[in-house]
């Protein structure tokens, strides 16, 4: 079925079997490029199709110049909303998220910096909401990982980096945006799959994502009260240059039901209908596009 004016989404093939299976590239240095990805990643480029259920919203996403976070950028866009986008120093990528975000017709702005710093965290929020106009939604998606071999591997430096950027980052944005989010704004966290059953190779980067997940669930009731939502997406494996920069990607995403990681555009999905009016009663919730067994909280 073709999309209508009142239906949005992805137009591919309806078996989930029917995708990137033997994703290829060679180890890049970090925070890695998508440009650099020998199999490359779908964002949404030529599949997403939009219906306006977020016209004239404003949306900020961290993390927002390649994978999960530029397939959320296009997808919001389609769908009609502003999006600014907060990134590292893949200043290449991140201009590339901004040229499909303004090909779909919509304002788009990027800020670099690093999102460990709380004042980074406050003045990336306040230059979005001064280009922006306001804002509505705010998507933490940003992150870092590292592999270990053994648990003695684990560095102070390495944590405190982990932490910093998967989950501080986290608390300074929101708390930043909350300035100026108002009734029906929506906060969305990117947890994963390694919060839910764990993973000793990224020990420190799993234990920030069961940090995210319970953030999300314990902030809830308060923003309800200023009925303001928060919920959480926790994906599987997802191909994206964060992947190709930081662990081995042999056989990345071949244990699940579908043999292969997930496309970012396939995850990119759940956060559109959570930052919609489809999704407004949802709060407090883990969404979980695992691609295995693990289910909703």
């Amino acid at each position: 079925m073709q999309p209508t004016e009142t239906q949005s989404g992805l137009n591919q093939p309806e078996n989930p079997k029917h995708g990137v299976k033997d994703v290829k590239s060679s180890r890049q240095e970090w925070p890695g490029s998508d440009n650099d990805l020998a199999t490359k990643a779908d964002h949404g480029e030529t599949s997403y199709v939009g219906a306006g259920k977020l016209k004239g919203k404003k949306a900020l996403i961290t993390g927002g110049d390649s994978g999960i976070g530029r397939a959320i950028a296009i997808a919001f866009a389609r769908e009609g909303a502003d999006v600014a986008i907060a990134y590292y120093d893949e200043h290449d990528d991140a201009n590339e998220t901004i040229r499909w975000v303004t090909e779909a017709g919509r304002k788009a702005f990027a800020y670099p910096g690093d999102l460990q710093d709380p004042e980074t965290c406050q003045a990336t929020v306040s230059r979005a909401v001064e280009a922006l106009g306001g804002l509505d939604i705010l998507v933490n998606n940003a992150a870092f990982q590292h592999e270990i071999e053994s648990f003695e591997d684990l560095k102070v430096e390495d944590v405190e980096r982990t932490f910093r950027t998967n989950f501080f980052a986290y608390i300074w944005m929101a708390q930043a945006a909350l300035k100026y989010m108002n009734e029906g704004s929506v906060i969305l966290n990117t947890g994963s799959v390694n919060a839910l059953k764990g993973n000793f190779s990224l020990l420190d980067y799993s234990a920030t994502k069961a940090s995210i997940h319970n953030f999300t669930l314990s902030l809830a009731p308060e923003l309800a009260k200023r009925g303001i939502r928060i919920n959480c997406v926790a994906p599987g494996p997802v191909w994206t240059p964060l992947i190709a920069s930081t662990i081995d990607p042999k056989d990345f995403g071949k244990n699940t039901h579908w043999e292969r990681p997930a496309q970012p555009i396939e995850i990119a999905t759940s956060y559109v209908f959570l930052a919609s009016t489809d999704g407004r009663f949802y709060t407090g919730g883990v969404l979980s596009p695992t691609g295995t067994e693990f289910t909703s909280r």
